[in-house]
């Protein structure tokens, strides 16, 4: 099959590097790494060493959370002006919890090509290698610090029939291992994977509770991705109308919308959304009839 020629001008390429075994570079990406004219990556540094190992000798630009409002109209000129741009993340597969989203997303609205060179990704090797469903699933990346939008949040996973597929670092691992039991029971299926394509790789599990008085007993280190098990489908549970009405609002304290609750306790109960979410609005209407 006749193949294109690469780099093209003007063009952005989204490359994925190793996660850990720099064996998994690949060939095309090596090649492409030496001839574009230029590479934006998340930490010069820790990709230099990298470049350097493949012969690439572009001009390196730092890209991260904190320097995108000055740097994106940069890449996007070098671009306009008809040079060919790398996106590289510090490991992996970027515009996945990393900033290079938003640069494929101006990039392509400018008009420019937008080709991914494919790679490793911490979420997918993970999920394969867990042994949990991966026909659907769910990726959350990083979940919010704020207290209010991770319980919502949160309270979301726990509901949730698919299998999820989350990271953390290691120094906040043990904190979202608690909430997780909390809300989804010590027996709920789960792997934490880190050191992925490493020599140490490892996956713990095969439960919350398992991986929890793991590693209260030995220190995280390294990236972890977690590979949470869906919650267990229940039909048809039958609940009075009181009974839907605290569990409702129980998930609503935690932060959830009403929508949300409404959502989450259909899954759990077999009853259709709607109904669900019209009796909240029944009991709010009653309410405010008592007050009045």
């Amino acid at each position: 099959m006749r193949q294109r020629l690469e780099p093209s001008p003007g063009v952005l390429y989204v490359v994925g590097t190793p996660i850990g075994n720099l064996e998994d570079l690949s060939p095309r990406a090596k090649s492409l790494l030496k001839k574009v004219s230029a590479i934006a990556c998340e930490d010069t540094r820790h990709s230099g060493q990298m470049l350097k190992n493949v012969g690439a000798k572009a001009t390196l630009f730092s890209f991260y959370e904190h320097n995108t409002k000055t740097r994106l109209p940069q890449l996007l000129k070098l671009l306009k002006n008809g040079q060919s741009l790398a996106l590289i993340s510090d490991a992996g597969l970027p515009g996945i919890s990393d900033p290079g989203e938003e640069l494929v997303s101006l990039a392509r609205n400018a008009g420019h090509d937008v080709i991914c060179i494919p790679g490793p990704c911490a979420a997918t090797t993970a999920l394969v290698s867990s042994g949990l469903p991966s026909d659907r699933f769910c990726f959350e990346g990083f979940l919010p610090q704020k207290n209010k939008t991770r319980k919502k949040i949160l309270s979301i996973i726990a509901e949730e029939t698919r299998t999820t597929v989350i990271y953390e670092a290691p120094h906040k691992l043990v904190r979202l291992l608690q909430e997780l039991c909390h809300l989804c029971g010590a027996d709920r299926p789960l792997q934490v994977a880190r050191e992925l394509t490493k020599i140490h790789e490892q996956q713990i599990g095969p439960t919350i509770g398992a991986a929890l008085e793991y590693f209260l007993v030995n220190k995280p280190l390294g990236e972890c991705t977690l590979v949470l098990g869906g919650a267990r489908i229940q039909t048809n549970i039958q609940l009075t109308r009181s009974e839907l009405l605290i569990e409702m609002e129980a998930l609503i304290k935690n932060g959830a919308s009403a929508s949300e609750a409404a959502r989450a306790l259909a899954t759990k109960t077999g009853q259709p959304k709607r109904f669900l979410y019209n009796l909240l609005h029944e009991e709010k209407k009653s309410k405010m009839k008592i007050n009045f």
